[in-house]
């Protein structure tokens, strides 16, 4: 059960105002009845400087979609963070990724990678994500595929959909009527 109600745009603040624009004017539209917008538009600011970062890790990391989609599918799995993993499966498919792949994140069975970009992303997420470390290994291995400008912002993009997953988790962010929760 949702634990904030939808917001009215009439009834916004001026900074709330203000941060509803600046996110339009980037992504071309903001929910405020779901996604991570819905609760951090009680906090203007907050919803400000995450917006710029959500813009940064969306469009203009050096990550090419297909590989930021897969890490933050791989990231809302971890979460189990059902709208992030309903809005980014959408987008993951529209970047070419593979449905078989994204299936098998989606019920928690290792993918069939034949990238090894994408193999390097599976196993740094994963690896960070259960023991809060990453081995040298696996280091090495996303370096060797990514470069080092790309470990970082792949760092960046999971650290940025952790948020956005804790977020909507916590509030309860419901999907759209009609959807049924995507993870088991």
């Amino acid at each position: 059960m949702p634990r904030l109600a939808p917001l009215d745009a009439a009834n916004f603040t001026p900074d709330q105002k203000r941060v509803a624009d600046a996110i339009i004017a980037s992504r071309g539209q903001i929910s405020l009845s779901g996604g991570p917008f819905l609760p951090w538009m009680r906090s203007p600011e907050l919803a400000d400087r995450a917006q710029h970062l959500g813009d940064f890790c969306r469009y203009h990391s050096s990550l090419e979609p297909t590989l930021s989609e897969f890490a933050i599918i791989v990231t809302a799995k971890f979460w189990k963070s059902q709208y992030e993993f309903f809005a980014h499966a959408r987008m993951a498919k529209e970047a070419g990724v593979p449905e078989a792949i994204i299936e098998a994140v989606r019920i928690g069975a290792e993918p069939a990678l034949t990238d090894e970009r994408q193999k390097a992303i599976y196993v740094f997420v994963n690896e960070y994500l259960e023991t809060h470390r990453v081995s040298d290994a696996t280091y090495d291995r996303a370096k060797a595929a990514l470069g080092e400008n790309g470990v970082v912002d792949l760092v960046g993009i999971v650290g940025y959909y952790c948020l956005v997953s804790m977020t909507l988790n916590v509030f309860e962010v419901a999907l759209p009527a009609g959807e049924a929760d995507p993870l088991p």
